[in-house]
């Protein structure tokens, strides 16, 4: 780093040198434009390379994991090259959606009956042309969770899909309730804090195909829902390891921040619109539990969890909810590998409620901390269309749990 600075001041000396010549004369002669506009280019490489690029830090509860990581997972200690152009936070978050490709994917639909009545939407790859798994029974596994108001048509789960399919695994995708275009046959949604939903679909599953490895990977609101599944069970559940990305780890302090102006005008209003969307389709579920007139006039997030969300579920208050609700509280329990992707400067989940000092105290946990990349955002290359960092994190974290993961459990 001392080198890299002491280069840095050099060029930066001489492309002063440069640019004051060049404007000296370049008013006279030509090419002064030509020159600031190389000078600005250099200076912007330079201040890219060298504050915005970095390594992620990486943050382990013991020797084992880290050591593990770095053997067979060796993106999580790479430099991250954010897009040259777009690696601003709130720019990564709205970005993602349109400038990544969406792969196409062919999905088996299936509807599982739940405990009060319900039904659960799962949308299956099988990946039945997998080469290096021919067997179905022995076929890794990944089950995915996607985000708040997301479906197994989003993007970022299209490409964990694509990914899978590469290594020959099968996928298959939680739809939480209501959400997928199936009908909602009682009164209730869904929300991170309650994991009853969870457990029944990985309990089924698991009971279709038991032989074969079982991971889970889950996106922002999935992720907390998965890491508060994990948490209440800790290591007494089917599946060998875990992945989150983008997890708001303390629900105060992520509304807090979407509640700022700017961040309310990009990102919390849209949200609730389309949570109001979500439930509004099912209004007549809810009429006699629910003042839907007054949900619907909610303005926040927070103000559609305080009416719509804690009632449903019986929370006595929004407080009461969104303590529950928050998976730092529950860090300490899990009970199996956990890599757990977040950036410092995501909106969503401010950098000071990462649970790192939690992190720390177990051995199971491995936080993947970078400097940039939004809200699953993780853009990276000139046109980053194909495959993100968070991707590469994906792909190469549960090719590794599946590959190597006896040599984790045997240290």
């Amino acid at each position: 780093m001392q080198r890299l600075a002491m280069d840095l001041r050099m060029l930066s000396r001489e492309l002063s040198l440069y640019l004051e010549h060049q404007i000296r004369v370049g008013f006279f002669g030509s090419g002064v434009g030509l020159s600031l506009i190389l000078g600005f280019s250099v200076a912007y490489a330079c201040y890219y390379l060298s504050s915005i690029a970095k390594k992620p830090q990486l943050v382990t509860g013991g020797e084992s994991f880290n050591r593990f990581l770095q053997n067979h997972c060796p993106v999580v200690t790479e430099t991250y090259y954010p897009t040259v152009w777009c690696w601003e936070s709130r720019g990564q978050t709205l970005l993602r959606p349109f400038i990544t490709s969406k792969p196409p994917v062919q999905y088996r639909n299936e509807l599982i009956k739940t405990a009060d009545g319900g039904q659960i939407s799962l949308d299956w790859f099988d990946n039945d042309n997998s080469v290096c798994y021919t067997d179905g029974s022995t076929r890794p596994t990944i089950l995915l969770l996607p985000g708040l108001t997301g479906t197994s048509k989003e993007s970022y789960i299209l490409h964990m899909i694509h990914l899978s399919e590469e290594l020959g695994y099968r996928c298959v995708v939680f739809n939480n309730r209501g959400v997928a275009g199936e009908n909602l046959l009682t009164p209730r949604t869904y929300c991170c804090a309650n994991t009853e939903d969870l457990e029944t679909v990985i309990h089924h599953v698991h009971s279709l195909y038991p032989s074969a490895p079982f991971l889970a990977a889950g996106v922002s609101m999935g992720g907390m829902l998965l890491l508060n599944y994990l948490g209440k069970i800790g290591p007494k559940t089917p599946l060998m390891a875990a992945a989150t990305f983008s997890v708001g780890w303390n629900t105060f302090a992520c509304s807090e921040s979407l509640e700022k102006p700017l961040n309310w005008l990009l990102f919390n209003y849209y949200l609730t619109t389309c949570l109001q969307s979500s439930v509004n389709k099912h209004r007549h579920m809810f009429v006699k539990q629910i003042d839907m007139d007054h949900v619907m006039k909610a303005k926040s997030i927070r103000e559609f969890d305080k009416r719509f969300t804690s009632v449903m579920f019986g929370y006595r208050t929004i407080d009461d909810y969104y303590t529950d609700a928050s998976p730092n509280r529950r860090l300490n329990s899990v009970g199996i590998p956990v890599l757990c992707l977040n950036s410092v400067d995501d909106v969503f989940s401010p950098s000071h409620a990462i649970p790192i000092e939690t992190a720390k105290q177990n051995p199971n946990v491995a936080l993947v901390l970078t400097s940039y990349g939004g809200h699953i955002g993780f853009l990276e290359g000139i046109w980053p269309r194909q495959c993100t960092y968070m991707d590469r994190v994906f792909k190469q974290f549960v090719q590794a749990m599946v590959e190597h993961g006896h040599e984790l459990f045997n240290m």
